[in-house]
């Protein structure tokens, strides 16, 4: 059994989560800012399906990439160099997680980003928390991400592409620039095999939780994230891929 829980933002022990299904642990609650802000602080996120209560999650192991170790394929690197594309960010935050939403995934049914999330997540992007890393081909939003920045950590929630590569472009120029700014890991919750190919990678979730204890606790105020086009990274930069 997993608790439910009180009016408080409070959580258990995130050594009390079930391994199956891995890392549900507890429901209830509400979606205000200041209980997500506490949950992913802790390594907890809000998950769920249609027709169910808002669950509570911290898995083990945790799917991380860490900025510096973004793996860039060949032919990504091609893409990256010359392709006539823009990246932009936070210019369209409310666009992306509709797009994140609708996305078609294998072997789901339905979205967890139900207008309820995308209205917290709305209100925590108006706060200076949450982000969105756009990509743009010829005046159209063709892929992106979004997520949460707290002190030098960064947790990705969902990513969609309507272009080829479109989403990778987004996530490794979302690497760069948390590079550029210190940041220690990306939190890419669960394991994906999209993920995978660009270099996400399982550890425990102590270890996880006790990175998190550092890096939160660092950073400028989320105010300064900056909202530019940062497009030009890669292609003023000799990168090779990988194979």
């Amino acid at each position: 059994m997993i608790p439910w829980l009180p009016r408080e933002h409070m959580f258990p022990d995130v050594s009390r989560a079930l391994t199956e299904p891995n890392g549900l642990l507890a429901a209830g609650g509400d979606l205000s800012p200041q209980r997500i802000l506490t949950a992913y602080q802790l390594g907890i996120f809000p998950w769920t399906s249609p027709d169910e209560p808002l669950l509570w999650w911290s898995p083990d192991p945790r799917m991380v990439l860490f900025p510096d170790q973004i793996r860039i394929t060949r032919s990504l690197a091609k893409t990256l160099r010359n392709a006539a594309y823009e990246v932009r960010l936070d210019s369209a935050f409310d666009e992306v997680m509709l797009a994140c939403a609708n996305a078609r995934r294998e072997g789901q049914n339905g979205t967890w980003i139900s207008d309820e999330m995308r209205e917290a997540y709305g209100t925590l992007h108006r706060m200076g928390f949450a982000h969105s890393v756009e990509t743009w081909i010829d005046g159209q939003l063709a892929g992106g991400l979004y997520g949460m920045a707290i002190g030098k950590a960064f947790y990705g929630e969902s990513m969609f592409a309507r272009v080829r590569d479109a989403s990778k472009i987004a996530l490794a120029h979302l690497g760069a620039h948390l590079k550029t700014r210190s940041f220690g890991i990306i939190d890419c919750q669960m394991e994906t095999a999209h993920l995978a190919s660009m270099g996400a990678l399982p550890i425990s979730r102590r270890d996880f939780t006790a990175r998190l204890d550092v890096l939160c606790v660092q950073g400028e105020a989320p105010a300064c994230w900056p909202m530019d086009a940062i497009d030009s990274y890669f292609r003023n930069k000799a990168i090779k891929g990988s194979a």
